[in-house]
Formats: C-alpha cells, structure tokens, sequence
C-alpha cells in the first residue's frame, strides 16, 4: 500500500489516460461515456492498489452534491434529541449520505451561526428543531431551492414539512389517566416558552380539566424559565411542592424537567404513587430504571425519524414531485 493516497492526476498518468477519463470512471459514467472495459479495469485496479479519497469539497463544488445532511436541534445532549439523531444517521448512511449536527440552546443567534456554517460545507438538506427567531434563516435556506424538514417544533408563519407529535391530545391522555386515578389537583411543570408545542401541551392539559369539572384553582400550571439551572429549577419545584400540598398528580412537560421534578419529590420526602402520580414527557431508561418506573408519554421516535428521512429523500430525489407535508404522529402513554 502505498503511503501516498492518490489523486485523480496521479490515477491518470499511471493509467496514461485523461483525468477526464478517471473523473468519468470514478463517478460512475464510464459506460455512458462509452470507455473501454479495459481501461476501466485498469483504473480501478490502481485505486484499489494504491488507495483514492476524493475531496469532499471539491465534489461538492463539482457535482453540487455533498452527500451530506445538516441537523440543528435544541441540545444534542437532550435523551430526546440524540435519540432522533442516532436514528437519523443510521438511516442517512443507508442511502450514502452523512449528518452533521450541532445544537442552537434554543438561541436563534446561534441558529443563523450554524445555517451559514452549514451552506458553506455545501450540505445538501436540513431537518431542524427550531429556535424562536429563526423564520428568516429557514427561508434563506428554502429559497436557496435546499430541502427543509422541521420536527418537534412547527413555525407556522412558513410554508415547509413539518414532522411532529399531536401535543395537545398527548397532555390530554395524560389528565384523562389522572382523574381516572381520583386525582382532583393535578399540576403541569411546562417551560415559559413561547413556542406551539409547548402552548399545545398546556391546552391539552386545560381541556381535560375542564372536561372533568376541576376548577382552574384546583389546578396548578407552573412556567418555569428556559434559562433556569437545573439547581434552580429544583429549588422552584420544592417551593411549589410546599405551597401546594394538595397537588396530587404532576406532568412534566419536557424530560428534563421531569428529572428536576423526581429530584425535588425526593427532596421534600414524597412518595410516587402514594402523595403523587407523576407523568413525563418523552421515555427514557432513567424512567424505567427509578424505583418507582415513572408513567410517560412516549413519542415514537422512529417513526419520527422514518418520516423526516422519506420526506428530506424525496426532496433530494429529481423526479419526484415536490410537495409540503405537515404528519403528526400520536404518543403513547405507557402507564408503570
């Protein structure tokens, strides 16, 4: 093997053909280019001898297609978010393409930062989780004529595919359990932004109250700011807790909020399913492995990734006509 990876020069001048020719080869128009199985043969004897990796950017640049798909989310870090991602990459692979991604901490700064840095590595689609601010940015993208999809967060101001879960009725399921329960004081620890998913999972929870008769003052809904250490959210559910000792059921609207919320039950020495039924948003092993499991509503992350990935392919696709799409998938709520 030699330690000199080639490039398509020296390919040629140890076939004694063009670098047309080799460029042809490699990209696979040999046959329509109506060159000899012989040389091809030649070619592809002496990469495979000597080693060839062509420059991605330069490729792209030529073919103006990377092969590659940009995902932006919230925080990759997020159980949730990397579950998609993982996903995602698996299926990309599959069909010769890579992701590359990176979180915006929910910044729409930081959201215009990676939109810019990913045009210039030429991706050639982009599935975001996006940030509030972030609509001029994504329409930069879509008329640049790049394929869009974005999931768990819908903008509607812009016309573009969207994949997501139906919030709302997920919220609703999980009320409609806690009074089926005899639970007559159920609070929902949500996050203070301003952003349709959340305010969906807050008008889940509101209706079902309000279908079962319980008085907005027997229920109590709990904001707490995006910027909140986890330290400090504790601190903010130990003093709901306190203030509200007759709160006797709990959904979390995120999963990080949920983990905040079984620390300060421990905290203030309740005990799950005998002082509070206790829901989260997303599953998780930490769920299933706290003693007691906690009850969640699960979204199908596979199918959130199976749908992104058919939409964002058959944008790519040349022959397929393009169309916007809006799927919203259903949650299950796993009881424990």
């Amino acid at each position: 093997m030699s330690t000199k990876v080639l490039s398509i020069r020296d390919i040629a001048a140890k076939a004694n053909v063009s670098i047309t020719t080799v460029s042809f080869i490699l990209n696979g128009k040999a046959v329509e280019r109506n060159i000899s199985k012989a040389v091809i043969e030649r070619v592809e004897e002496i990469v495979k001898a000597d080693g060839y990796k062509p420059n991605q950017i330069a490729r792209s640049l030529r073919t103006g297609n990377s092969q590659i798909i940009g995902l932006i989310v919230e925080d990759i870090s997020n159980p949730f978010f990397a579950g998609i991602a993982r996903l995602l990459e698996d299926k990309a692979y599959k069909k010769g393409y890579k992701i590359i991604y990176s979180s915006t901490e929910n910044q729409a700064g930081k959201t215009r930062e990676l939109i810019n840095l990913f045009k210039s590595r030429q991706v050639d689609a982009y599935i975001i989780a996006p940030a509030q601010g972030a609509e001029k940015d994504i329409e930069s993208i879509i008329s640049d004529g790049k394929p869009v999809v974005l999931f768990d967060r819908y903008l509607p101001e812009l016309d573009v595919n969207y994949v997501g879960i139906d919030n709302y009725d997920a919220s609703y399921q999980a009320v409609k359990h806690f009074i089926g329960e005899g639970k007559r004081h159920p609070a929902l620890v949500t996050v203070d932004l301003d952003i349709q998913q959340i305010q969906e999972r807050e008008d889940g929870f509101t209706a079902g109250l309000r279908e079962a008769g319980i008085e907005d003052t027997a229920a109590v809904v709990l904001k707490v700011p995006f910027a909140n250490t986890r330290e400090q959210t504790i601190v903010l559910l130990e003093e709901l807790f306190k203030q509200r000792p007759d709160v006797d059921s709990v959904l979390f609207a995120t999963n990080y909020l949920a983990i905040s919320g079984l620390l300060a039950i421990k905290n203030t020495n309740k005990i799950i399913n005998k002082d509070l039924s206790v829901i989260a948003y997303d599953d998780g092993d930490i769920f299933k492995l706290h003693t007691p499991q906690i009850s969640a509503l699960a979204q199908p992350v596979e199918e959130i990734a199976d749908a992104i990935i058919r939409k964002i392919f058959q944008e790519l696709s040349a022959t397929t006509e393009k169309t916007i799409e809006r799927t919203i998938l259903p949650v299950q709520l796993i009881v424990r």
